[in-house]
């Protein structure tokens, strides 16, 4: 019968069969802490910047966010002064929606965004809550920028500030250090990319397929779709857990997987043989999987290439790493260790030099990699020794969420207390 014979027939009968039949049962603290009491004004010198307010950039159908805005601010490589010429101007802000949005179910707010002239997210006040008190680094940043980065802020923007060690915790070692790591995976692939990038698109004939799949699409991606979620029943549920949790506990669990030799490969054998998949459609099945992830890191290969930055694309050639990838890992991890020694977020970076020094091509990718597995490593021991509690007092920052809601509904966002236009 040749290379795709009576073995591989009786697999694809068998797969049909099993796609096409009804699915069986096996199928398928006090906000006072830590200084947080003092009043803004007492820490920093806020005042009405003269000669020109800021105007919100937005003319969509809220048009209530000009007036609902309680805090404005500079975010991303202006606020870490790592900026470069090229760099777009970043703002992340807060707003208080009427109170429409509160006790009806017509209207939603999470977020407002715009692209022009400027990068700009103003996030409903509970959702920011919510995120900050996961630690979420790209939140929490926005209640530590250095005051000249302000925007504006309100009589609540600035209650608001001076709450903000009150978000802080220990989860801060696995958002901060789970974004670090992030980074580091993409400069891994990057590298693969840079030092052995693919020829072309992957062939089915190089994964011992047919030219053309032996069963229908919708079926194949049936019977991929069961195996998947036949191994997603596996996973832990980890869904009524807020991320930093969720960072850790995937940690944990990968290392114990890790050590117990339960590969992903061995994962999907173990799914496809309790799904009752004959030997053939295994096998068939997995290199289906297989084609189809090259596939995908194909496109994604295309997509790097199209997207780079011209100066980047030649400091990554150069160098063989993505450095702007390199400098930010390093900033988390750094920011991290600060958070979990000292409980403040120093985003204006002191180290910058050092920064754009790696963006420059300053750390060898050995280096990098030698140096982010030991941070992690030391992470994890600060955090055991942190004053920083092991997570924030979450019914404290819920009342202080519900009095600056409830002030904005009665006497509005109070007084401007920092208002600067920006060149765009």
């Amino acid at each position: 019968m040749g290379r795709y014979g009576n073995t591989r027939r009786l697999g694809v009968v068998f797969l049909r069969a099993l796609v096409e039949a009804p699915p069986g049962p096996g199928v398928g603290g006090d906000l006072a802490c830590r200084g947080g009491s003092r009043r803004l004004a007492e820490m920093t010198p806020y005042h009405r910047t003269e000669g020109g307010a800021m105007k919100i950039p937005y003319s969509g159908n809220q048009t209530w966010i000009h007036d609902r805005t309680i805090l404005l601010t500079r975010h991303g490589s202006h606020a870490y002064g790592l900026a470069r010429p090229t760099s777009d101007i970043d703002i992340k802000g807060v707003a208080i929606p009427p109170r429409r949005y509160f006790t009806g179910f017509l209207q939603h707010f999470d977020q407002v965004e715009t692209r022009a002239p400027y990068d700009m997210v103003v996030y409903d006040v509970r959702k920011f809550f919510k995120l900050a008190a996961d630690c979420n680094p790209n939140i929490i940043e926005v209640l530590w920028t250095d005051p000249e980065d302000h925007v504006l802020v309100t009589t609540l923007g600035e209650r608001l500030l001076a709450r903000r060690e009150a978000f802080l915790s220990q989860k801060a070692k696995h958002t901060f250090s789970g974004y670090a790591i992030a980074q580091l995976k993409r400069i891994k692939s990057h590298r693969q990319w840079l030092l052995d990038p693919p020829s072309g698109p992957p062939s089915r004939e190089a994964f011992d397929l047919p030219p053309e799949p032996e069963v229908p699409e919708d079926q194949l991606l049936t019977a991929l779709d069961m195996v998947r979620r036949k191994m997603d029943g596996w996973d832990i549920d980890l869904e009524p857990f807020d991320r930093s949790t969720r960072i850790e506990l995937q940690s944990s669990w990968a290392e114990l997987l890790a050590e117990m030799n339960l590969t992903a490969d061995a994962q999907w054998r173990a799914a496809t043989r309790s799904l009752g998949f004959e030997e053939s459609t295994m096998e068939l099945l997995d290199r289906e999987r297989h084609y189809r992830a090259e596939v995908k890191r194909w496109k994604q290969f295309l997509a790097w290439k199209k997207q780079r930055n011209p100066d980047r694309a030649e400091l990554e050639s150069q160098h063989a790493l993505d450095t702007k990838h390199a400098m930010h890992l390093v900033r988390l991890m750094r920011m991290c260790r600060e958070i979990l020694e000292t409980g403040q977020v120093v985003v204006k970076r002191p180290d910058r030099e050092e920064l754009l020094a790696i963006r420059n091509g300053a750390w060898s990718y050995d280096e990098l990699i030698a140096w982010a597995e030991a941070e992690d490593e030391a992470l994890n021991a600060l955090k055991k020794d942190s004053p920083l509690p092991r997570a924030p007092d979450r019914k404290a920052l819920d009342q202080l969420c519900q009095e600056l809601v409830e002030e904005a509904w009665g006497e509005g966002v109070g007084e401007v207390l920092v208002s600067r236009a920006l060149d765009p």
